[in-house]
């Protein structure tokens, strides 16, 4: 029988020791498996009988309801544009570790309790320092000690506001996590790594459970799915724009931006702890709207041609960017946001950021 009659979708290698067909780059990592999963390329490589016929009896979706019958809710499930070290502990935990076959098997992130060492960036000096951190479910709280016996910690963040987001990019290290939180309702971000990848993928998992299980208690009326999406978050938009003053007459400079659902946020350097500034994006029924295009007659010297203007009901925001396609890719992040009604959370925010200076 031919390969090529069991191809059902777009892949183009399959393991023919777990039964399932693979994109380029779950083959790719499947290929390190040597004693669980043996790759082979559809198109160019041999089959064998035996092997066709161990695809035909298996496939994905029965490897699925094997392999992740048990997987938490909370746990995140990977998609294609992840970073690499989380598709990998996700096939590792899967066909590796066999973590989601029986129920109860997930204890390094599910017990409510973690405690461990990272390497933690400084704030001002931007080295790396080894720094205890504790998770607990019970106090509600992620805590980090500059001292491994110090029994007060330097930082005890709520676990209510805490988001972390994978950055290997943003800190050249491939298990890189930042770690934002709110501080007197202003964006804090930590950034950290450990060198094994199960651990930091453990931890950002150990984060969503005890997320998850404080939601439940906050929200007992909520569904799974509901309490789900307001766990950890990837930001929307990250990268650099130039912006001016309230004034609109200074010269615009540069500024790395992220936009982490309604927050804007502005630094001078994508690495720092606090933003020099934030701007709230509200919904279109509450008057805000984005417009592509400077005002005519401003009056800022700016370098990128491409600008951006945030309305708000109290001022305008003008932004550029570098090229057409960064441009178009902002605003449809900040669409994104707009065309959805705000929540009540959302309106105590909005009045929060008006009462500031």
């Amino acid at each position: 029988m031919d390969i090529m009659l069991l191809f059902y979708s777009d892949p183009d290698w399959a393991s023919y020791t777990l039964g399932v067909f693979l994109c380029f780059d779950c083959a790719g990592i499947h290929r390190n498996l040597s004693g669980i999963s043996k790759v082979k390329s559809i198109r160019m490589d041999c089959w064998e009988e035996g092997q066709i016929e161990f695809l035909m009896q298996h496939g994905n979706a029965k490897a699925k309801a094997k392999y992740e019958a048990h997987v938490p809710f909370y746990y995140y499930h990977p998609v294609h544009t992840d970073c690499l070290v989380l598709r990998e502990q996700w096939i590792r935990a899967k066909y590796e570790r066999n973590e989601f076959m029986k129920p109860g098997k997930q204890s390094p992130y599910s017990n409510g309790l973690k405690e461990g060492i990272l390497w933690k960036r400084g704030r001002d000096n931007g080295q790396y320092l080894l720094r205890r951190f504790l998770l607990s479910e019970r106090e509600g709280c992620l805590k980090y000690f500059t001292k491994q016996d110090a029994k007060e910690p330097k930082v005890a963040i709520k676990i209510d506001t805490i988001n972390a987001v994978f950055q290997p990019e943003k800190t050249g290290n491939p298990n890189g996590l930042q770690i934002t939180y709110l501080k007197d309702n202003k964006t804090r971000n930590i950034f950290v790594y450990h060198e094994d990848g199960q651990e930091i993928v453990d931890w950002f998992n150990a984060i969503r459970a005890a997320q998850f299980h404080y939601l439940k208690v906050a929200f007992p009326v909520a569904s799974d799915q509901e309490l789900r999406n307001r766990l950890t978050r990837n930001f929307l938009k990250e990268g650099y724009m130039e912006k001016t003053g309230p004034r609109q007459k200074e010269a615009f400079k540069k500024r790395w931006f992220t936009l982490d659902h309604r927050r804007l946020m502005y630094f001078k350097d994508p690495l720092d702890a606090f933003a020099k500034g934030e701007v709230f994006v509200g919904s279109r029924e509450q008057g805000y709207s984005v417009m592509e295009g400077l005002p005519a007659g401003t009056q800022g010297s700016f370098t990128w041609q491409h600008g951006i203007t945030i309305i708000t009901p109290d001022r305008e925001y003008l932004f550029t960017c570098e090229t057409e396609r960064d441009q178009q890719e902002w605003m449809t992040a900040f669409w994104h946001v707009i065309k959805q009604p705000m929540t009540p959370q959302e309106y105590a925010i909005e009045a929060y950021f008006k009462l500031r200076p």
